[in-house]
């Protein structure tokens, strides 16, 4: 089990980052605001949980111990598998999914695409036990890592989640027009709860 890579960031993409550890390139799949925090040639430590399938090993990074447990903890859930809890995250912060959890809040977890009322309400059931609800802490914030407009960069990840492009780049559109100054994890999160909106 790999639990952490370090090294130089050599690529950065849309939904993944590679990170040279002692001569290997590892590509880690992360959220949006994962990857912002991170700059090409720099050195940079990501948690990992490696999922091994009988076709693949798939790395998922994180910077921080409490997003890497709730990955886990989302998919003790049936239905709920890596790539829909690394959506969760992508729309709910660590600290917002632990609230909305803990309150029994339907309504935010169904902002994510692919979690309806019944998916939003397994969870509820199952998790909301073993989550404590967090107190108010402040935002982390973080430059855009790529080159690419934030607009460019989150019709990319919302293509990469399986949105037809047209929609992601309506979406993204409507977001910027409201909030022009929004970095890329804020422009995602609007974005993909627009979306999922518009799915039901």
């Amino acid at each position: 089990m790999i639990a952490s890579v370090r090294g130089p960031v050599l690529h950065i993409a849309l939904d993944h980052v590679v990170i040279d550890c002692g001569g290997v390139g590892y590509r880690v799949l992360a959220t949006p605001s994962t990857l912002s925090s991170l700059q090409r040639g720099s050195e940079a430590t990501l948690l990992t949980a490696m999922i091994v399938r009988e076709d693949s090993m798939t790395l998922y990074g994180f910077t921080e111990p409490d997003a890497r447990d709730l990955f886990a903890l989302l998919q003790t859930v049936t239905g709920v598998g890596p790539r829909l809890a690394m959506a969760t995250l992508a729309v709910l912060e660590p600290a917002a999914l632990r609230r909305a959890l803990a309150d029994s809040d339907v309504k935010a977890l169904c902002t994510v695409p692919g979690i309806g009322k019944r998916v939003g309400e397994r969870l509820v059931v199952e998790l909301r036990d073993k989550v404590d609800r967090p107190g108010a802490a402040p935002d982390a914030g973080g430059g855009v890592a790529a080159s690419m407009s934030v607009g460019d960069q989150v019709v990319e990840a919302l293509v990469g989640l399986g949105f037809a492009a047209p929609a992601a780049e309506r979406a993204v559109a409507a977001v910027l027009a409201d909030e022009p100054d929004a970095d890329s994890a804020r422009t995602l999160r609007t974005a993909l709860a627009s979306l999922g909106r518009g799915a039901r």
